[in-house]
């Protein structure tokens, strides 16, 4: 190893460095798990302590229960996240913490086999050995600290890390091929011994689909990679006669899903049962064009209905400039704007970072066309080829600015799809970083300490790590852990909970599943409600359990109703009595029905009576078979259970019901006219706002928002990260402008600008 420094000639002079010169070098395993170390302690240090948003409970809690999550299932995502869970039990950790940190050891994994990437690059730049470790370790720098990248290696919100973690290792593994290929060349019994490698991969390829198809999307570079290296290598008979049992081996991890979900875990989204294993397998293989049904329906994600991509959902041209706008975060997200999401101040760095890349790829095609051909055609896959497959609406925040119904919108920004490709422009950026310091050292040429003198470029990769860390990091964030325990809190022992969607109710999934707290409360998502296996789901979690402790037997499984624990909820709930019947006294024949009748249009005006209710519903309303079941269990089985409305869903309101409910903290309880001594009548206005139902508790509103309810700091907090959960802090305002005005009615002026100071309080966290 050079210990001192070989200036890069100039292509004006001289070819770029022959790769032959470094093959038989042994690669510098010890930086990349070193560099990896520092990134994982990087995410360590800002990893989020709890839950999060978005899909991360889901994830959490079905991982811990080996559950399934929502379509495709993500299986291999699931073992491999329990496994490392049940790796890290001597340590004590929470298991929020532990899986958070599988995302984090993803990551780290990522960066360092990108590392490894990105230092054999730079073997075709120079010579020297210690120029090309500092130089991939800026690469790898900028890399991981993308914004996106970073936010989602510090939480275990998605799958993605490791699709990243995936996409690392075949591209090391590729550029490892190649380098045998070139060591080996013309000697034609070492073949069959190199292309192992290609079968090793092809395995990778097929594991990988079991957590998500993304990383399958670097077949089209692996091809093009092998067809510049050695095209023969394709025409090897023995590759194909072992790829196939190879490939069939990693896609029989999907039969994780029948065989879990036949077990009912208590969380089966699609409950994609078989009745057979040769069944589940045809569907596997076939990627869900035939087999089982139910299998099949998850592995083509059937419930989500996307049209072909030839029907765009927004302008080809407005999802490109989405995917700039996501772009344009990587490097400075703390640096915001006010017009919609364009942030003047941060256009500079984006340039420079947008030129780093173009001059590090520029210096790449420049030195090695085959692994520069390789590294483009990835990104052009993992961007602009996403963006076309994807075929998203507009952006969360293009609406905004772009003065749009949100109807046209996706329900949430999203930049975690393209988190592979921003880590490889943080890496060709890197290189370009790498670039400009070989050239200082050029020009420093004949005196000492040529590369010390230069190296002040090199601090170009530390602007993403600064400038992120405000948006990036998730250190001390309780909000979505703490909304689940103040929303589950709201209710009364056995309720049954209405919510609206993934962010009212994976939360409340992840508290229940895994932390234990308030599992009485039977929680039922309005979107899933529509049906079949959930509905059965909801009708069997509800049933009176044969024995007290029937349900611990088997605690992750739908077993019956789960009891109320006094010890994990506030003491003024006391000690009721169970309920007597399921929640949802139908059999499957009744749901299927239901199911079937689709949307019937309503002929004419209708009337729904219950207990001292009575709801209109107008002509023409579509009646879902959700909004079926909801009046099915109030007219069986309200006064058996308590129902509530989660604040966050208009459900009651849809089905006329908004006259009969009153505010209990951050949720709306079914209320029956003659019981309600004791409440405050709140505005009549019509419809009813989010602030107010008919009713007000005052004295349980009072207690929870004062001494239940927890948020910790978060009031204080400098700003609110993600857009579109704003509404979450408007939720503890509406609450505590609804209490102040009962507190107004009832001539407690104190309370009541107490309450309003508060509201303002969080509406105004809302607005930073």
């Amino acid at each position: 190893m050079s210990q001192t420094v070989s200036a890069t000639p100039s292509p004006a002079r001289t070819r770029a460095v022959e790769s032959s010169a470094v093959v038989a070098e042994r690669p510098p395993y010890l930086w990349a798990l070193g560099m990896g170390a520092l990134v994982f302690a990087l995410y360590a240090l800002t990893l989020a302590p709890t839950t999060a948003f978005w899909d991360t409970s889901e994830y959490i809690a079905t991982s811990h229960i080996l559950g399934i999550p929502h379509p495709p299932g993500n299986p291999l995502f699931v073992l491999l996240a329990r496994a490392w869970e049940l790796l890290l039990v001597p340590f004590g950790l929470s298991v929020a913490v532990r899986i958070n940190l599988f995302s984090a050891l993803m990551g780290a994994l990522a960066a360092g086999f990108w590392f490894l990437v990105a230092h054999r690059i730079l073997a075709f730049f120079t010579r020297d050995e210690w120029v090309r470790r500092i130089g991939a370790g800026a690469a790898v720098l900028v890399s991981a600290t993308a914004f996106t990248v970073w936010n989602q290696s510090n939480v275990n919100e998605k799958v993605y890390t490791v699709s990243l973690f995936t996409i690392a290792l075949l591209s090391w593994l590729a550029f490892l091929w190649r380098d045998q290929v070139e060591a080996h060349r013309g000697r034609s019994d070492r073949r069959w011994h190199d292309d192992n490698m290609l079968l090793l991969m092809g395995y990778i390829l097929a594991l990988s689909v079991a957590n998500h198809l993304m990383a399958f999307l670097a077949a089209p570079a692996l091809l093009i990679f092998i067809l510049m290296t050695r095209a023969q290598s394709l025409l090897n008979w023995r590759l194909y006669a072992w790829a196939v049992p190879f490939a069939v081996l990693g896609l029989s991890v999907h039969l994780y899903l029948p065989i879990r979900s036949g077990l009912d875990p208590i969380i089966n989204e699609a409950a994609p049962v078989c009745s057979s294993i040769g069944e589940a397998l045809q569907s596997i293989v076939t990627f869900g064009k035939s087999g089982c049904t139910d299998l099949s329906a998850a592995l083509a994600r059937e419930q989500y209905a996307k049209p072909p991509v030839s029907e765009r959902l927004a302008p080809f041209s407005t999802q490109m400039a989405n995917y700039f706008q996501y772009f344009d975060w990587q490097w400075a997200r703390s640096i915001q704007g006010r017009i919609g999401y364009f942030a003047p101040g941060r256009v500079p760095l984006t340039l420079l970072f947008v030129a780093l890349g173009l001059f590090g790829a520029l210096e790449h095609w420049r030195r090695d066309r085959k692994s520069f051909a390789y590294i483009a055609t990835l990104f052009g896959t993992l961007s602009v080829g996403l963006v076309f497959y994807l075929n998203f609406k507009y952006g969360y925040g293009q609406v905004q600015a772009l003065g749009l119904s949100f109807d046209l919108s996706e329900v949430r920004e999203r930049d975690y799809f393209f988190l592979v490709s921003f880590s490889i422009w943080g890496l060709w950026a890197g290189i370009g970083i790498a670039a400009l310091w070989l050239r200082g050292i050029e020009s420093f040429a004949g005196r000492s300490r040529a590369a010390l003198l230069a190296s002040p470029v090199l601090a170009l990769a530390l602007i993403p790590l600064v400038l992120n860390w405000p948006y990036a990091s998730r250190r001390g964030d309780y909000a979505a852990r703490d909304w689940a325990y103040n929303l589950l809190q709201s209710v009364e022992p056995y309720a049954v909970l209405f919510t609206n969607g993934d962010n009212d109710t994976f939360p409340l999934w992840y508290l229940q599943e895994v932390e234990g707290i308030r599992q009485d409360v039977t929680v039922i998502v309005g979107s899933y409600f529509n049906t079949p296996w959930y509905a059965r789901q909801v009708r069997d979690l509800t049933r009176p359990c044969p024995a007290p402790n029937a349900w611990a037997e088997h605690p992750t499984r739908i077993v019956c109703q789960r009891p109320f624990r006094l010890d994990r909820a506030p003491a003024f709930y006391g000690n009721p009595a169970r309920p007597t019947r399921t929640a949802l006294p139908l059999s499957d024949g009744e749901i299927d029905a239901a199911i079937r009748s689709g949307m019937p249009q309503l002929p004419q005006e209708a009337v729904f009576e219950a207990r001292g209710i009575r709801a209109t519903l107008p002509a023409g309303m579509y009646l879902q078979p959700r909004d079926q079941f909801v009046l099915t269990m109030i007219k069986e089985s309200w006064g058996d259970r308590p129902i509530y409305f989660a604040a966050t869903t208009n459900l009651h309101r849809e089905l006329g019901l908004d006259a009969y409910t009153a505010r209990q903290g951050v949720a709306f309880k079914l209320v029956d006219p003659s019981e309600t001594q004791g409440l405050v009548p709140m505005p009549q206005n019509q419809p009813y706002s989010p602030i107010f139902g008919a009713y007000l508790d005052v004295g349980r509103t009072q207690q929870l928002l004062w001494n239940v309810f927890k948020h910790r700091e978060l009031i204080n907090q400098p700003h609110w990260a993600d857009d579109a959960t704003r509404g979450i802090p408007t939720y503890y305002g509406y609450a505590h402008f609804a209490l102040a005005e009962a507190e107004n009615r009832l001539g407690n002026a104190a309370a009541a600008q107490r309450n309003a100071a508060q509201g303002e309080r969080w509406m105004g966290l809302a607005e930073r």
